[in-house]
């Protein structure tokens, strides 16, 4: 419907011209979550025809923490698209993006397409080729992270960039509703949090995805990394700012900004 792309080009120059928009449940209180899925999509097939691919998704609000820091009761999911993959080796500039923050989750990547048609827990762990620890930043193109749920799913999850560690450890050599995680900011303890944080399983999260993606005829292809949900609550960000996760068992990862 014409409304549904009309908010996707917004939400498109928002991000490149960093101009923030109010939001679109002010804009359009009667938006459901399924039009504001339809402009997620109608965004990606914007970026799309720029010339980038898809890469894999991202799994938000997974965890009580992020539901309550923004106010919602369930997850939602966005596309990473290839441009959003940063090196951990490289600080990432804070000025290509609106009101940044980062937070630190489990990901996987896939060795076997994914069909939520019939989607179970042992069908999406066969299909998991490793597990790697990750740092995902987040930006709103809704003016002052002022969201709720319809307008973070129309604005692809919230989603801005990945940086993906650099260890890889096999799915069955890995306990992930234990895996501890302890975050440093600029050298400093910051946080800390536990796999179970997401959805019991980070596992669990991948079914959901798999489930929420089929109903618009879209599978989880082999060779793309699924972010599961953050097992805190995402930090802001400014230049200058260096993070650390340190994942127990699996590893850690850095991100920094300049």
């Amino acid at each position: 419907m014409a409304v549904t792309r009309l908010f996707s080009e917004e939400i498109y120059e928002a991000e490149r011209q960093l101009k923030p928009i109010d939001p679109l449940t002010e804009t359009y209180p009667d938006i459901t979550a399924e039009e504001a899925y339809r402009i997620q999509l109608q965004y990606v097939e914007r970026r799309l025809a720029d010339g980038v691919d898809v890469v894999g998704k991202k799994i938000g609000l997974t965890s009580r923490a992020m539901q309550e820091m923004l106010g919602v009761d369930r997850p939602d999911y966005g596309h990473l698209l290839d441009d959003m993959i940063f090196e951990s080796d490289v600080p990432v500039e804070a000025g290509r993006f609106i009101a940044p923050r980062v937070e630190f989750e489990i990901a996987f990547v896939l060795k076997k397409d994914i069909d939520g048609a019939d989607a179970t827990a042992e069908s999406v762990r066969d299909a998991i080729d490793y597990v790697i620890p990750a740092a995902e930043i987040i930006d709103s193109r809704i003016r002052d992270w002022k969201i709720k749920f319809e307008d973070t799913v129309a604005d692809n999850g919230s989603s801005a960039g990945a940086v993906l560690g650099r260890d890889h450890v096999a799915l069955n050599d890995i306990d992930l509703p234990s895996v501890e995680m302890t975050v440093y900011k600029n050298g400093e303890k910051l946080d800390e949090g536990l796999g179970s944080a997401v959805l019991g399983n980070p596992l669990e999260a991948v079914v959901w995805l798999s489930k929420a993606l089929h109903q618009y005829g879209i599978s989880l292809k082999a060779g793309e990394v699924v972010l599961a949900g953050a097992l805190t609550k995402a930090v802001d960000v400014v230049p200058g700012d260096q993070f650390k996760a340190t994942f127990e068992g699996l590893g850690e990862v850095e991100v920094s900004f300049s």
